[in-house]
């Protein structure tokens, strides 16, 4: 039987969510309903995705009695809002990174799935990846050895896009973008919480972090740094080194189709777009999509590939990065 997607939202990330979707078998992911706050924007995402309802707001969706599971793909300060909509309601959720603006949010979102006994992910694509997934088989059998640094940047010029620069709507390099380099070191160490966390920045006038440089210290003297920044174009890899050797995504890490161990570079092919994207090499959602099928039919609360725990740790982290940054948001004094 399918799993039975809705999508939250009309925007260009439910787009490409969609499309990913369509590159799996029918017989396993059917979307069947999107919703939108404006009807005529879910009723022209539903005729060009050919799905067959489209809901004018998003409470109307989640009173649905046949989707499995949403996605929710609108802006960062309205992921809280609409994931306690849905869970209350006793619907599966995926939601985009970052989960939430901080760590409040973030607890109490897990708690209300908790709460529900719904299945609840962070949409953090990088981590399934079957890179990604061969990169955790690496460490796990000792390829390199003993992991001493790890290195990641990411840096893509979006001064002109609001929801980058725009306080009110969660904008900022470290929660748009920096999360995919946290999340990579995250998942190197395994969730480790880090002894030490040192970062400094440049803000925009907007009172948000252009650029971020993030110094970890963790236990047994490893280390780790990385770089976000909406200003300019970085080279945008990752190299985890090791005592025995090296693994180096060489380009676009958070959505990695190469990887090189030790020098011997192997491709990974993702299917073609039945339609146009808006982002690069966003096919590749539909291994977090397939991810959360498999949860679903095991009857799991989370994935244990992208834990709750590690949102949470994300959160933490990323709260700390800001302070000592200097980026407030409104949802940080409520």
């Amino acid at each position: 039987m399918a799993t039975r997607w809705g999508i939250c939202s009309a925007g260009n990330i439910s787009n490409d969510f969609t499309v990913a979707l369509k590159t799996l078998p029918p017989e396993d992911h059917q979307v069947v309903a999107v919703a939108a706050r404006q009807l005529k924007n879910a009723q022209e995402f539903a005729r060009k995705h050919s799905i067959p309802q489209a809901y004018g707001g998003y409470e109307a969706l989640a009173r649905d009695p046949n989707i499995d599971v949403v996605y929710i793909g609108v802006i960062h300060p309205y992921h809280m809002s609409t994931c306690l909509l849905f869970m209350n309601a006793k619907k599966n959720v995926l939601c985009e990174k970052p989960l939430a603006m901080n760590t409040k949010e973030v607890k109490e979102i897990l708690a209300c799935a908790k709460r529900n006994n719904v299945f609840f992910m962070e949409a953090v694509w990088t981590r399934f990846f079957p890179a990604s997934v061969e990169i955790r088989r690496l460490l796990a059998q000792g390829e390199i050895g003993d992991v001493k640094i790890v290195r990641s940047e990411f840096g893509v010029p979006l001064l002109h896009v609001p929801r980058a620069v725009e306080k009110e709507l969660g904008g900022g390099a470290l929660l748009d973008i920096g999360v995919y380099c946290l999340q990579f070191i995250s998942m190197v160490y395994n969730g480790e919480k880090p002894e030490c966390i040192q970062a400094t920045g440049v803000c925009l006038e907007t009172g948000v972090d252009e650029t971020v440089v993030v110094t970890l210290k963790y236990s047994k003297n490893r280390m780790a740094v990385f770089t976000c920044c909406l200003s300019a174009e970085l080279p945008n890899d990752a190299v985890i080194l090791g005592t025995k050797g090296t693994i180096k995504i060489p380009a676009h890490m958070w959505c990695p189709t190469t990887l090189v161990v030790n020098g011997k570079e192997t491709p990974y092919t993702l299917p073609v777009p039945s339609l146009p994207l808006n982002f690069l090499n966003s096919t590749g959602m539909r291994y977090e999509a397939e991810e959360v099928r498999q949860c679903l039919l095991k009857g799991l609360k989370e994935s244990a590939v992208m834990p709750h725990a590690n949102s949470l740790l994300l959160a933490e982290v990323e709260d700390e990065i800001r302070r000592q940054v200097g980026v407030m948001y409104s949802q940080d004094c409520q």
